[in-house]
């Protein structure tokens, strides 16, 4: 039968080998942590054991923080989904390049390992830029690759850092740090991604893609949480109507969405992330044009076992 021991055990030792490469790393299949997970690094050893073929920490910020007071989390079960108002809660990138370094030196990371780097809250929106270079510069050679978040809607101000100048400048910046770190030693600089929201409209989407473009980013993350509530189930409408972002099935079509159109827009590698709860959610998501897909909130309703469904539907069939 299917006992919930029997799937963790099938789920942790059976990784489905569908080797990729982008960004200059070997993904070992295409289905990646999103973060918001493993905010603080604990388990960065237990992701590729579970089967997964990269995972994204954070996000971090340069300061310790504790986020937003609680509860901040609440399950909508018949919607499939979850809205957070976590805000970023997170010991500080100092601790996370800490406990990364430990890792790296015991070399027991299986999978490529990205960080995701936000905005303290305690530093002022035009203050931003120097905020996120610390983490850049802390994170240096302990992260496979940055994941630029400016699509949290839990951080007041930071949503505003997707508006063309503010993000051209925030990346150009980022890129120029990984740049003169990378500067005269053996590796390559990080390559760095660009998380977008899923309530963008279509020309802010154009806007933020060209500038991210024009300042030299290596790939895209889409979709963040939602502010929509649409395709909530009407019985958790009221319990759906607070705030915080919305993940999870409702969030499904929107991130397809956004994907297809950053793909008509760019063949940079393209990460999906947006309600894949189950194997045919991953398989909409790399046909919409995602070269990697990551679940989070679909691993709470499906349990471990979605990680090897997920990274089969996501493996391009055999010809």
């Amino acid at each position: 039968g299917r006992s919930p021991g029997r799937a963790l055990l099938r789920a942790a030792t059976g990784r489905v080998e569908d080797p990729v490469r982008l960004l200059g790393l070997t993904f070992p299949n295409r289905v990646g942590l999103a973060a918001g997970m493993d905010k603080d690094a604990r388990a960065v050893r237990a992701w590729g054991p579970l089967g997964l073929g990269h995972v994204e920490l954070g996000t971090v910020t340069a300061l310790p923080q504790p986020g937003n007071p609680r509860p901040r989390l609440v399950r909508l079960p018949r919607s499939r989904g979850v809205v957070n108002r976590m805000g970023f809660n997170n010991p500080g990138v100092h601790a996370v390049a800490g406990r990364l370094r430990r890792a790296r030196r015991e070399g027991s990371l299986a999978v490529p390992v990205g960080v995701s780097i936000g905005k303290s809250r305690a530093t002022p929106v035009e203050e931003a830029v120097g905020d996120y270079l610390t983490s850049v510069t802390v994170l240096h050679g302990l992260a496979d690759y940055l994941a630029v978040n400016v699509s949290s809607p839990n951080t007041p101000g930071l949503r505003g850092l997707q508006d063309a100048g503010p993000l051209a400048e925030l990346l150009a910046a980022v890129v120029r740090r990984t740049r003169e770190l990378a500067a005269g030693g053996p590796c390559p600089p990080v390559p760095v991604l660009v998380k977008l929201a899923p309530d963008l409209t279509d020309t802010a989407l154009a806007e933020a893609l060209e500038v991210a473009l024009e300042a030299g980013v290596a790939g895209f993350v889409a979709t963040n949480t939602t502010l929509s509530r649409e395709g909530v189930h009407p019985a958790e409408q009221e319990l759906a109507d607070q705030p915080g972002g919305l993940s999870g099935a409702p969030l499904a079509p929107r991130a397809r969405e956004v994907v297809a159109r950053i793909r008509e827009a760019t063949e940079l590698p393209l990460v999906g992330v947006g309600g894949v709860m189950g194997p045919e959610d991953a398989r909409a998501l790399r046909a919409a044009g995602a070269d990697l897909v990551q679940l989070y909130t679909g691993l709470v309703y499906a349990g471990p076992a979605l990680v090897a469904e997920a990274a089969r539907a996501a493996a391009p069939p055999v010809a």
